[in-house]
């Protein structure tokens, strides 16, 4: 169970949610429980804070989860992305990139 997770719908206030399974690239809807603002109240268009709810993710501009809501799982993601650090990559320079922008 990932808790805590904010939904960003488009045109509308965060919603924070409770998710079963990361979301994936197959998916055409976000499945999440557990629907309250980002103050911890119930929105005003549910009646029944317990139910399930399915929001296609064409009303979805993106899902945001914290890392602690990962648990276990963020595990193999801190050490892919090494999180624990400060430091940004280094960028490589598209040399043919950088001309055309001075001809420009």
């Amino acid at each position: 169970m990932i808790r805590g997770a904010v939904v960003h719908m488009t045109g509308e206030q965060p919603l924070l949610v409770d998710l079963e399974v990361l979301p994936s690239a197959s998916d055409v809807a976000l499945v999440c429980t557990n629907m309250r603002t980002t103050s911890g109240k119930r929105p005003t268009f549910i009646d029944a804070i317990d139910s399930n709810f399915v929001i296609p993710y064409v009303h979805i501009r993106f899902v945001e989860i914290p890392l602690e809501a990962l648990g276990d799982q963020a595990l193999g993601l801190s050490a892919a992305y090494e999180l624990d650090g400060d430091e940004e990559p280094e960028l490589e320079l598209d040399e043919d990139l950088l001309r055309r922008v001075r001809e420009a």
